[in-house]
């Protein structure tokens, strides 16, 4: 079940870019490094989760370096970490190079194909529409999403598309792993462009 948490706002006003080293409390909140802080544990979750999310956050840190907003995602094939991206927009100046779909696009060139099947995608934020129907349509059966989107979330905040059942696929989806984390992360972001 999804946490309304209120992290990304609609737009934000254009600003200089910065790079990561200019948030070091995006890395760092009360002097813990975001990307070590242990959660409760949850059933939901299996023992390797928590350390590709935390490979997402990572991810998503990178995206300081240039200005976009930080959200990052992996693609797990067999145990292995076989692509990464985070939100590149502002960077390719491409409105359809968010964090999912980069990855899933790597993933696919990996696995020689469009089906990245036996996978499971690491997302520190809710999925939009676009990239909740490319994750239908790349038939990835399972989606881990750290927090959720409340203006835009396509995965059950505002629409749930990997859930329409009128659909072909629909993906196994747990929500919540380090949703502090990825919530700060950009809530931190968004604070520093006010």
């Amino acid at each position: 079940m999804l946490e309304k948490s209120g992290a990304t706002p609609a737009a934000t006003p254009p600003t200089a870019a910065k790079t990561s080293s200019e948030y070091p409390k995006l890395l760092h909140m009360n002097g813990t490094d975001i990307t070590t802080q242990t959660p409760p544990v949850d059933a939901r979750f299996f023992p390797r989760d928590e350390h590709f999310m935390r490979l997402a956050l990572r991810e998503a840190a990178r995206a300081l370096d240039h200005g976009d907003i930080p959200v990052g995602a992996v693609v797990v094939h067999g145990g292995e970490v076989i692509a990464a991206g985070h939100n590149e927009r502002e960077l390719r100046g491409d409105p359809t190079a968010h964090a999912e779909m980069v990855a899933l696009r790597e993933a696919a060139r990996v696995l020689d194909g469009w089906r990245v099947l036996d996978s499971v995608l690491y997302v520190t934020l809710e999925p939009c529409a676009m990239c909740a129907g490319a994750i239908v349509l790349a038939r990835v059966p399972r989606v881990v999403i750290g927090t959720a989107d409340p203006k835009a979330g396509a995965a059950g905040s505002v629409l749930n598309v990997l859930a329409e059942p009128r659909l072909n696929h629909r993906p196994a989806v747990d929500s919540g792993l380090l949703a502090d984390e990825c919530a700060n992360l950009l809530r931190a972001f968004f604070a520093s462009r006010r």
